[in-house]
């Protein structure tokens, strides 16, 4: 037999905010519109540009997922497969619809949404440098963000506190 590939990959903009839903057997759902753009110059030097929108699906943990962290404008790549589906409408009509199917989500930009760290570590400055905690025994194995380098003793306990607040809202 011959193989065959449906494989999808998308960097755009979200359309729409998701929306998380849960499959009466207690499956979560994560639906959103995903814009891609092109961009051609024609043969007399007009520049053109065309939008395509894309139905996104995202199943189990990828869909609550991405209902926490992506909001609508956020740049994200999108890995996945092409399904149709067909059904029969209320008003009796057949309807199809193709959707990308999500396997692998990467956010894209640094915009911060309100699930997220809100104090990532990069330098305001050339020159500034940041440093990783380091993993101890008495550390769990959970990410922590990185600290920066401080002479100021007050700025330093107050990440010291923030850095407490912030483990316990971190998603993952």
């Amino acid at each position: 037999m011959a193989r065959s590939l449906n494989k999808v990959e998308l960097i755009g903009n979200l359309t729409r905010d998701p929306e998380l839903r849960y499959t009466p057997a207690g499956t979560a759902v994560c639906t959103f519109g995903l814009a891609t753009n092109r961009y051609w110059t024609t043969e007399s030097g007009e520049k053109k540009e065309d939008a395509e929108f894309h139905r996104i699906v995202a199943w189990n943990k990828l869909a609550e997922l991405c209902a926490q962290l992506l909001a609508k404008g956020r740049k994200v790549y999108i890995e996945g497969r092409l399904q149709t589906r067909r059904w029969t409408a209320q008003d009796g009509n057949e309807r199809t619809t193709t959707e990308i199917v999500a396997s692998d989500m990467i956010i894209l930009d640094s915009r911060m949404g309100p699930h997220e760290v809100q104090d990532f570590d990069v330098p305001e400055e050339v020159g500034e440098t940041t440093t990783a905690e380091p993993v101890t025994e008495e550390t769990p194995s959970s990410v922590k963000p990185a600290k920066k380098k401080t002479t100021d003793k007050k700025e330093s306990k107050n990440e010291e506190s923030n850095e407490k607040e912030v483990d316990e809202d971190i998603p993952f």
